[in-house]
This record gives structure tokens, sequence and C-alpha cells, in this order.
């Protein structure tokens, strides 16, 4: 599947709260957007909705792709918390989308992919026995194995150690190649490493973000990603967000 550009308009609430208004955010097609900003304003709710999740936030304008088809069976969502099935084993678990679908695994894809997480030799072991960086991966693996050409990450490396958070961000640039990606993070070197396009949300709107026109993932000691990096504290330490 061709993976679309996606379109967000509208006020994000929450009841009869305004957690972000008059959000216009353009997410390219087969690029990484980046959605940044401080906790509670509405970036997990903002993930759930494009997952087609239930959510008690909505969305007053609306979700598109620019294809004009519909985004459900199309779109995988990595949440924060790992979500994996602590009955089941790691291979079980990386395999569960395509049995909840009733469709057959494909076990050597899985096994390749636990490989590639750094989980080689732990298809068998359960949740309960991992550490909470190798559940992450382990979800990441479960991500990857969906395929779907629209992805969205909410903090999917923020339980990892600094060097296999690198590692994982290039493997998921590498893996998720042509994909329409939305990240939502926190660190900004992350987003400065692997953003197209990057957004700063906060309870005024949605500010958009420079970031290098380098092709990501960039090298961590790259100058331009840390005069990007430093940029984007800069913007999320200040209260107006100014340039």
């Amino acid at each position: 599947m061709t993976a679309p550009a996606l379109h967000l308009t509208g006020d994000l609430c929450l009841g009869g709260r305004r957690l972000c208004p008059g959000l216009n955010l353009h997410c390219a097609a087969g690029t990484w957007t980046v959605l940044l900003g401080p906790s509670g304003v509405g970036k997990s709710s903002l993930a759930r909705l494009i997952a087609g999740l239930p959510c008690p936030a909505h969305l007053t304008g609306g979700i598109a792709a620019d294809d004009g088809m519909a985004l459900a069976g199309r779109v995988t969502l990595m949440a924060q918390t790992d979500q994996l099935l602590p009955w089941a084993d790691a291979l079980a678990n990386v395999t569960l989308g395509a049995r909840l679908r009733g469709d057959r695994p494909d076990p050597d894809r899985a096994l390749a992919l636990l490989g590639r997480v750094g989980l080689e030799g732990h298809a068998d072991r359960r949740p309960a026995t991992l550490s909470g960086g190798q559940r992450q991966r382990l979800a990441l693996a479960r991500t990857l194995m969906e395929d779907r050409p629209i992805v969205v990450l909410d903090e999917p490396f923020s339980a990892l150690d600094a060097a296999t958070r690198a590692t994982m961000q290039d493997l998921a640039a590498e893996v998720l190649q042509g994909c329409t990606v939305i990240l939502i993070t926190h660190d900004p070197l992350e987003a400065a490493r692997l953003g197209t396009g990057a957004w700063l949300l906060d309870p005024t709107g949605a500010t958009p973000l420079g970031l290098p026109a380098t092709r990501a993932p960039r090298p961590v000691s790259d100058p331009a990603t840390l005069a990007a990096q430093a940029d984007l504290y800069r913007r999320l330490m200040t209260p107006d967000h100014a340039a």
C-alpha cells in the first residue's frame, strides 16, 4: 500500500476543554513528522485518534488522507506502554496482529525482526522475564511486523539507554522507509535526528519547527543535528515559543 499524506484540522478537545486549538497539521507522505510539546496537551490523544482507537478526546475538524481513502486498516500504533500480552511469549506477541485478524502469521519474519531489535534467542520468553528496555524493543518489533503505510510512534524509545536508542532509531528509519510516520517524543535530539517536519503543540495551538534539510536519520554528532537539537530545546523552554 502506498503511504498517503495526512492532514489534521480543528480543535483538539477533552470534554468542554480545548487541549490544543486551531490545528492545521500536514504530515507529508512517506516522511517522519514529529510532534513535541508539554504533557497534557493531547499528543497521545492525537495518536489514538489517528489510529482509530477509542479516545476521550475528539478533534472538531478531522483526520484525512490525501488519497481520499479511509484510514482503517492502514495505521499501526506503538503506544507509550508496551501493551504486551503477559501470558504470551515474545514470538506470539510479535505475531499478535496477524492472529487477531485471522491471518496466518509469518514466524520467519517475526524471528528476523526479533534478531534485528536485539532479541535473538528470546522468542520463547514471556514479557515478565524481560527488562523494560527489552520489552520496549519487543513492542517495536511487533509494530514493524504490522507493515502498515501509516505508523504512529508514541515515545517508542523512551525506556532505552542512549546507545540502544540510537540503534533502534536507525532500525526504525530503515524498516519504515517510505511510510508516513508520526513520531511523538519529548526528546529534541530524537526529533532532530529523525524528523522531516516537526510541530510544537501547546494550549495555544501548533507551531512549525525547523529541522535540517539533510536526510534522516541524521548522525548524532553532525553539527546541523546538534544545532537543531539546541534550537528545539530553546523553543520548548520559551513560554511563547518565539523564534
